[in-house]
């Protein structure tokens, strides 16, 4: 902490030409004006240069003869569109200029002028470049590639431009030289427009690369990625049939929830040979590591300029006001009989602290007890101290500034200290008090709990948690759980579904706001959990960090039923409501993820506004170690959150303290507007996604009986008689059989499989055994079938 200078700075005068020049060139008006002349212009000239494709010809002897004076002068005598000068232009730009692709230029301004308007949200930049380049080699393709024309065209299909430029190359490197210049230039077109295209090079032109047979037809080269190689793909949610150790898989589910198969297999590629044991690991000599993230390769993470930018240049220190205030400070302990050797003043954007070292002799608690005197002193909304500070021999005074400063969140994530974050799932909350960037990896919280009276920014809050989840985690590694009971608050986040989201099978909407399904939900994560402790048990690893890094590795065969797990983070919105509708049922399956859930991924985030003993209970408070307060009503709720007053103190508008442990941090939370995180869902949401959300498990209703004796046969599936006869058929009773035949989710294929064993085609469920098929022949099956209709 520095001191700051008491000089106040000389103010420079500003010259107003400047100044005006300024303000017209940020302003979004004048923006909004230019960006909307742009677009008319450019849809003029466009206009004029599609009716130069129908009256180009009989305009020609105008425009090409005459100058654009003497053109002006036939008034009506052109047949274009936009008139006269419209024909000029037109002439103009299709014969003099580029021809044809003289349209990507267009295309070019018109973009221009929407981002000026604000209507789309695009680099300028790299659209330039992009039409730049498309315009000139275009130009020079159809240029080269009709110049048997002739006099066949009335106007250059490439331009002057293509036109002079392909017979200045013809002269120099021939046909030849010419057709391979724009066969690479083409190859470079695409190799910067997409990333996929490298990865779809090296695998057409990589011959015998993995081992693979080249003399096969019927092998094609994957889906363009990294992982393609593995012979054995699997998809990452949906678990493994335990029915059928020894299957293959042919083909992705094409209804499957959850994630995309890395590579399809096909008959009659290489075999690889795993021993036995559940950690037992593939042949990684040619494979390399296995990248998650190339399910979603062409996905892009948010822009740092999708989020507001507040300008402080103008918000300067008022010195004034801090000496003022530590000469109250310092005048009403002496009038208390409190003498002061130092005190000196760190300003953060909300919150000023005065640290004070005391003369020898006087109780900390003497100071302590004046903390209403000294807020009276200051004309204060609520001071807080903090006596005495951790790791210092001072006493903290921390007042409210007069003019407090906006926190952005662009500030935020724009800045280093989250860019080079190396945390698994970092979160940038705000500023301290001396200015610098609060960061915490929520894997090491690991479970948050936040309260907040209402307005004083927890929702807020919550949306400053998950925009930085978003700026930092690929949808393939990160799944949000989002409950929210008031139906409000996460709505926004509905069309990033095939991305982030996760929900049960049967849920139509992936933000759960029913209470029973809040239920549902939680026994769900309780069983993802168990399954995840499962893998990670086979796997002998301790925790999700070490699973999935074996995982990469190739160490960990899939066959096995072993996958790439991303992390969970549920976000649960008034939790109060929740407690006071359902209880228990509520409480428990949360204790329980809570206290169980850290090592496999799975972290919960609670937020109430009403911080009272009914609502945070001593078990929730044990398993939730880490607290968020926003400003509370009283002491009271400050102490059920905290276990310490200062909540009560805050001035509110997203002042917070933040406590782990015996450690509390002031800081004032990023502001992120609904309007930012509009744009943030939309960027995303604007992507391929995945198939569908991805799903969780289905929990065991305790309350129905076990086995098949429930199932009713009378509502069989409508696929009953045709999975019946592929088991028949096959002579395996498979469960993913039927689901990679019949294209469906795992989920579907178990209820069928249940159907098939209660209506007595196949056996009950034996361990690693395959279940046994009790019918061996078609004709009995039909016969069987006859049966069930009857």
């Amino acid at each position: 902490m520095t001191k700051k200078s008491t000089k106040s700075k000389k103010t420079q005068r500003k010259n107003p030409f400047f100044e005006s020049v300024k303000h017209y060139s940020t302003s979004e008006r004048v923006h909004f004006v230019v960006g909307l002349l742009i677009c008319f212009f450019t849809a003029y000239t466009g206009i004029a240069v599609i009716s130069f494709f129908f009256t180009g010809a009989a305009d020609q002897s105008i425009v090409g003869n005459l100058g654009v004076t003497d053109i002006l002068s036939k008034k009506g005598a052109v047949s274009n569109w936009a008139g006269i000068r419209g024909a000029y232009t037109a002439n103009v730009v299709m014969n003099r200029w580029f021809g044809i692709p003289s349209l990507f230029l267009l295309f070019f301004m018109g973009s221009a002028g929407f981002k000026l308007m604000r209507l789309c949200k695009i680099n300028l930049l790299k659209r330039f470049l992009i039409c730049s380049i498309l315009t000139i080699w275009s130009s020079l393709f159809l240029a080269f590639s009709f110049s048997w024309a002739g006099d066949g065209f009335f106007f250059y299909l490439g331009g002057q431009h293509g036109y002079l430029l392909s017979e200045w190359l013809t002269g120099n490197i021939g046909h030849i030289g010419v057709i391979l210049l724009l066969l690479a230039g083409l190859i470079l077109i695409a190799v910067f427009l997409s990333k996929q295209t490298v990865p779809a090079l090296q695998s057409r032109l990589s011959f015998g690369h993995l081992g693979k047979n080249t003399n096969d037809k019927s092998f094609t080269p994957g889906n363009n990625n990294d992982n393609a190689g593995y012979d054995l793909p699997y998809d990452e949610n949906v678990d493994d049939d335990p029915d059928d150790p020894d299957e293959s898989y042919d083909i992705a589910a094409a209804d499957e929830p959850g994630y995309i198969y890395n590579h399809p297999v096909m008959k009659g590629e290489f075999t690889v040979e795993v021993a036995k044991g559940e950690d037992d690991s593939y042949d990684r000599s040619e494979l390399g590591a296995y990248n998650p993230r190339l399910d979603l390769s062409a996905y892009k993470f948010p822009e740092v300029n999708l989020l507001k930018k507040y300008d402080q240049s103008d918000m300067q220190v008022d010195m004034t006001e801090q000496n003022d205030n530590q000469k109250r400070i310092k005048k009403t302990l002496e009038d208390f009989g409190i003498n002061i050797i130092s005190i000196k003043a760190t300003i953060g954007p909300t919150i000023t602290l005065y640290e004070v070292i005391q003369d020898k002799g006087v109780r900390i608690s003497k100071i302590r007890n004046l903390e209403d005197d000294i807020a009276q002193s200051l004309s204060a909304l609520g001071i807080r101290i903090i006596a005495p500070m951790p790791g210092k021999g001072t006493i903290g005074i921390e007042a409210p500034n007069k003019n407090p400063q906006i926190v952005s969140m662009e500030s935020v994530i724009a800045s280093r200290k989250f860019g080079e974050s190396k945390y698994e799932l970092p979160i940038a909350l705000g500023r301290t008090i001396t200015n610098e960037v609060f960061m915490f990896d929520l894997t090491k919280m690991p479970h948050l709990l936040v309260a907040g009276a209402t307005g004083q920014g927890k929702s807020v809050g919550l949306n400053a948690i998950i925009a930085s989840l978003l700026y930092k985690k690929h949808p393939s590694e990160l799944k949000f759980v989002l409950v929210d009971p008031k139906m409000v608050e996460f709505n926004i986040y509905e069309d990033i579904e095939r991305h982030y989201l996760a929900k049960l099978p049967d849920m139509d909407h992936s933000i759960i706001t029913d209470f029973n399904n809040v239920i549902d939900t939680l026994k769900s994560l309780c069983k993802e959990m168990d399954d995840r402790y499962d893998l990670l048990m086979k796997a002998h690893v301790r925790n999700l960090s070490e699973y999935n890094a074996k995982f990469i590795s190739r160490h960990l065969n899939p066959e096995k039923g072993h996958k790439y797990m991303p992390y969970i983070v549920v976000i649960i919105d008034e939790f109060g409501d929740l407690i006071m509708t359902a209880g228990k049922e509520i409480e428990m399956p949360i204790a329980r993820i809570a206290q169980k859930a850290r090592a496999v991924g799975i972290h919960m985030i609670i937020a109430t506004q009403r911080p009272s003993t009914n609502i945070i209970t001593g078990t929730i408070k044990a398993n939730f170690p880490a607290r968020i307060a926003f400003k509370v009503s009283s002491m009271i709720d400050s102490r059920t959150i905290l276990d310490s007053p200062g909540a009560n103190k805050l001035v509110g508008r997203g002042d917070l303290l933040f406590s782990q442990g015996n450690e509390t941090t002031r800081v004032q939370c990023a502001l992120v507007n609904t309007d930012e995180i509009e744009d943030i869902v939309r960027f995303i949401g604007d992507q391929p996604g995945f198939e569908t959300a991805y799903m969780l498990p289905e929990a065991l209703d305790e309350n129905k009986e076990g086995g098949t004796g429930s199932i009713d046969l009378s509502n069989r599936d409508p696929l009953f008689e045709d999975a019946a006869r592929l088991i028949v058929i096959q002579q395996q009773g498979s469960t993913s059989l039927i689901q990679r035949k019949f294209a469906i989710g795992y989920n579907r294929a178990g209820r069928l499989m249940d159907q098939l064993e209660a209506a007595g085609i196949v056996g009950a469920f034996d361990g690693n055994k395959g279940r046994q098929v009790l019918i061996t022949d078609e004709y009995s099956l039909e016969q069987k079938l006859n049966v069930l209709q009857n």
